[in-house]
């Protein structure tokens, strides 16, 4: 057996802003959003395997074995790619499940990108991000790692630079479904387009937080609390609510006080993802 291995990291992202357009007649929503990365998240181990298996060791409560996004991320980029090798995967999963921060995409990402260097497949970042569209829609902003204008079901992507502040995030303790979020009847689906490039300040609303606060009081107090200091947003579909603050001091004065109650932590918002970060230096 091969023992070549590599640890990457898998970070979180924040959704800045989120504007629903409208319904598609394939059930997805037109979106414009503002992704911005986190240097946060899951560690994802591999190893090399010379006969083909790809091993998931790391067990998801509730979550089948090839159910899992790394595990169809794996496989997907074995059968496009012909490859015969296999893989051993182990994960440190400290993102919520259901957060809004892009834990399962940003798995799924890291474990194409990893495979492609392991396996040294050769693929450029948009054939890893058309394979990475067919497992969801937010994969290919992770795949590519740099802060991004996403329009249409968010794989239209505008590398952008939006400002880097430290965020507090709070995790309320519920997770929400996004399907549930997108299909409920009061989702606010008719905002007019941003055509201004790059996007003007000011438009950091999320069209889903009016449904998801109803709908999850957790949440809705989340958003409370962090919004006596800061302007409190939400993160996709949630639940994570988060505000940025201009120094690491600030936002940790702030958790302290907040992460009494509820659970949360701090993080440096960042245009470039960690990962990319972490796979230049391996160039």
């Amino acid at each position: 057996m091969s023992t070549a291995r590599l640890t990457l990291p898998s970070p979180a992202k924040l959704n800045l802003m989120l504007h629903i357009l409208g319904r598609r007649e394939d059930g997805y929503h037109e979106l414009q959003t503002l992704f911005q990365f986190l240097d946060y998240g899951d560690e994802i181990t591999f190893a090399l395997r010379e006969d083909g298996v790809i091993q998931l060791h790391t067990e998801f409560e509730g979550v089948p074995h090839d159910s899992n996004l790394i595990v169809k991320a794996a496989k997907k980029l074995q059968e496009q790619s012909g490859c015969t090798l296999g893989i051993d995967i182990w994960i440190d999963k400290i993102l919520p499940m259901g957060g809004g921060i892009g834990g399962g995409s940003s798995n799924a990402a890291t474990t194409l990108l990893g495979l492609n260097h392991l396996w040294q497949l050769g693929w450029d970042e948009d054939r890893l991000a058309a394979l990475g569209l067919t497992l969801g829609a937010d994969v290919p902003v992770f795949v590519r790692g740099h802060a991004a204008f996403a329009e249409g079901v968010g794989e239209k992507l505008t590398p952008v630079d939006p400002q880097e502040p430290w965020y507090v995030v709070l995790v309320p303790q519920v997770s929400v479904s996004t399907a549930e979020i997108f299909s409920d009847p009061l989702l606010t689906r008719n905002t007019p387009p941003i055509k201004v490039r790059p996007v003007p300040e000011g438009n950091s609303r999320n069209d889903c937080l009016p449904v998801v606060a109803r709908r999850y009081p957790e949440v809705g107090n989340a958003l409370n609390l962090l919004g006596k200091f800061t302007e409190a947003k939400l993160t996709g579909t949630g639940s994570c609510v988060f505000g940025g603050f201009p120094s690491k001091a600030e936002a940790d004065k702030v958790s302290a006080l907040l992460t009494e109650t509820l659970t949360g932590f701090v993080a440096k918002g960042s245009n470039v993802s960690m990962l990319h970060r972490k796979l230049q230096t391996l160039l």
